[in-house]
């Protein structure tokens, strides 16, 4: 199956998970709470660690729980494991196969640490050395670059948080998510007639801030992954702290900039780029102030909490990528020098 039509899958995998695996995120959520937790200790590469970055916001904002992301290279290459007193240690991994990964939760589990897998493989070495998995069933992911599976981990991360707090009310956000990202996989011929634009372009900036930063890192991992456009991702504020000196008339800044309480960091970083500096802007956005700075405005549903934004907002990015890679005359389905499983160590 094609990457494309592998983000047009979304709303179903979403709406599948949604379906099977609540009752099982219920009872991690449970025993979780039965274990002295302080702190989530989170493992992953790649598309995963991107998953990582939004739970880093999600749970320390919803729940009140610091998030550490384990550099993997201390349990692996140095040997040398930090203590994990008080953590949960959680591996984020599509395939459960990197073996850095895998001797993250293997260290955590030594140390008499609970251990959790969020895989799309519950049959992988990630799954079996952890105490609790949760499958996130995206189905078969041919494409080399993630999509579903990214995303279904968002999910399962959303539905987490929401159990740990234990609101039955939060259900209903949940459940109107495959809605809102069947209305902004929408935008999917708008974006192919627009991007031909951008077929010249071989550098730009990404940004977001807040629940979004995860989703600049994603959008500009995959705009390099297909496109070969080296593309940097920035939080609005640190890219404030010098790296705005790099545009200039014309230069291509992509940004996410949904409604929430960073929308007017945003909105005043996103002015003074087209005002001040005439870049070009590419903003994904459920704000008409947003949306009317930008060359290309992609719009995204009204009324999606900011909590669960990076599910949908993600969406309108890959399809940018995969159309933007076809007009450069490229192949999405088969990037150079990249294979399905990486296994590091």
């Amino acid at each position: 199956m094609s990457f494309h039509a592998e983000i047009l899958q979304q709303p179903d995998v979403l709406e599948k998970l949604l379906s099977h695996q609540m009752d099982a995120i219920q009872n991690v959520a449970r025993r979780v709470k039965q274990r002295d937790v302080k702190y989530f200790f989170i493992a992953a590469r790649g598309t995963s660690d991107n998953s990582a970055r939004y739970a880093k916001y999600l749970f320390g904002i919803r729940n009140r729980i610091p998030v550490a992301l384990a550099a993997p290279s201390h349990f692996t290459i140095y040997n040398s494991p930090p203590k994990l007193d008080g953590a949960l240690v959680i591996g984020i991994s599509q395939s459960g196969q990197s073996p850095d990964i895998v001797g993250v939760l293997a260290e955590g589990k030594r140390q008499g640490r609970p251990t959790l897998a969020i895989t799309n493989a519950p049959d992988s070495p990630l799954a079996e050395i952890s105490n609790f998995v949760i499958d996130i069933q995206a189905g078969k992911e041919a494409a080399v670059a993630a999509s579903k599976t990214y995303t279904a981990q968002l999910m399962t991360l959303a539905m987490l948080s929401s159990a740990l707090r234990g609101d039955s009310r939060e259900k209903q956000v949940l459940q109107a998510v495959p809605g809102w990202a069947r209305q902004a996989l929408q935008l999917d011929e708008h974006i192919r007639q627009a991007v031909p634009r951008y077929r010249y372009m071989d550098q730009c900036v990404v940004l977001g801030r807040g629940y979004d930063y995860a989703t600049a890192y994603e959008w500009s991992l995959k705009t390099k992954e297909l496109t070969y456009v080296i593309a940097e991702p920035y939080s609005s504020a640190d890219f404030q702290h010098g790296p705005v000196a790099l545009v200039e008339k014309g230069y291509p800044v992509l940004a996410v900039a949904p409604s929430g309480p960073v929308l007017d960091n945003m909105m005043e970083l996103l002015t003074f780029l087209r005002k001040e500096r005439d870049a070009e802007l590419v903003v994904i956005s459920d704000q008409d102030s947003a949306l009317d700075l930008a060359q290309l405005p992609l719009r995204l549903p009204a009324g999606i909490p900011d909590w669960v934004s990076p599910i949908v907002s993600v969406m309108p990015g890959q399809l940018f990528v995969y159309h933007l890679t076809i007009a450069k005359g490229l192949d999405p389905n088969a990037p150079r020098g990249l294979s399905k499983v990486t296994e590091t160590h």
